[in-house]
């Protein structure tokens, strides 16, 4: 039987068990792969504390940690085209990554290319896949400037990279700690925390053409301020205060072809994924603690299998 972590009950790291779980089956339009590698991610704990996507089902339990995976198909559920047992894939999944096998949704599904590493391919679905998608909807023009506020996180990273090479000016709010972090991405740093706005202002002075939130709150509503167009700004860390303030939040595509898209970035070398850290399976407890309490920068990753 396939092992999995997984938590058992909603609260704390208590609640955290490996489990042997029966082989999953591809149910219509699904993929099983054996995973290669699995993203951890901050959502992960979040929905073990209880939290929920707007408008996503409730979580059953026990539930099989992790929202990205890579891996080789091992079957194909009905209704399925363009996949075939032993393709080498990556993609979100239906059951969760830390385990040895699981399902994906295979809309949301692509090949890995064959330059691309099973740690790398494991990051690309949440953060990177979201950044992708949040500056397809800014639809910013070469040459504009995007204000990244929170650069420092995984979907920051991302943003920062995906927006430089498609010829932006990148400005990132981050701590101090994280300056030349930031610089290295491409980014103008500015320190985040109360006056941010002036800050941003003073290497900006016309104000910025997009915003792309991912720390919501305070510093949302000062850095709004800073567009003449309310609409390019979207955020994905505070959905109500971005439609008050006129923008909206990130709007997922979850698609196989976005995947494409930003595993093509990495092969061609214009987006890092910045795994600074792999785990076994065995340890997915010890990378979870990790990332909960905050002393990462970077992606984690679990390996899983040969």
């Amino acid at each position: 039987m396939p092992t999995a972590y997984l938590h058992t009950a909603f609260g704390g790291p208590e609640t955290e068990a490996f489990a042997d779980l029966p082989r999953p089956v591809p149910g219509p339009g699904q993929l099983l792969i054996a995973v290669r590698a699995a993203g951890v991610n901050p959502v992960d704990y979040k929905r073990r504390n209880g939290y929920r996507r707007a408008g996503g089902p409730p979580t059953d339990l026990p539930s099989v940690f992790g929202s990205e995976a890579a891996g080789v198909v091992e079957e194909v559920g009905a209704g399925v085209e363009g996949f075939a047992p032993g393709d080498e894939v990556l993609g979100s999944t239906d059951t969760g990554g830390y385990a040895e096998l699981t399902l994906l949704p295979a809309a949301g599904t692509a090949h890995k290319p064959a330059g691309l590493s099973w740690t790398d391919a494991a990051t690309l679905p949440v953060a990177a896949a979201t950044a992708y998608d949040a500056l397809v909807q800014l639809a910013l023009p070469a040459g504009a400037t995007l204000l990244v506020n929170g650069v420092g996180g995984g979907v920051g990273v991302a943003a920062a990279q995906i927006a430089r090479d498609a010829g932006l000016t990148v400005i990132g709010t981050a701590s101090a700690a994280k300056a030349a972090f930031a610089q290295s991405l491409g980014a103008v740093h500015v320190a985040s925390g109360e006056g941010v706005a002036e800050r941003v202002r003073a290497v900006a002075p016309g104000g910025v053409d997009g915003v792309l939130d991912l720390v919501g709150g305070d510093s949302l509503r000062e850095l709004a301020g800073l567009l003449t167009d309310r609409s390019r700004l979207v955020s994905g860390a505070d959905k109500a205060l971005a439609a008050e303030l006129d923008g909206s939040a990130i709007v997922r595509a979850r698609t196989g072809a976005v995947l494409d898209a930003v595993a093509a970035l990495v092969v061609k070398g214009a987006l890092d994924p910045h795994v600074t850290r792999t785990y076994p399976l065995a340890e997915a407890d010890k990378a979870l603690r990790a990332v909960e309490e905050g002393h990462t920068q970077g992606k984690l990753v679990l390996t899983v299998g040969p």
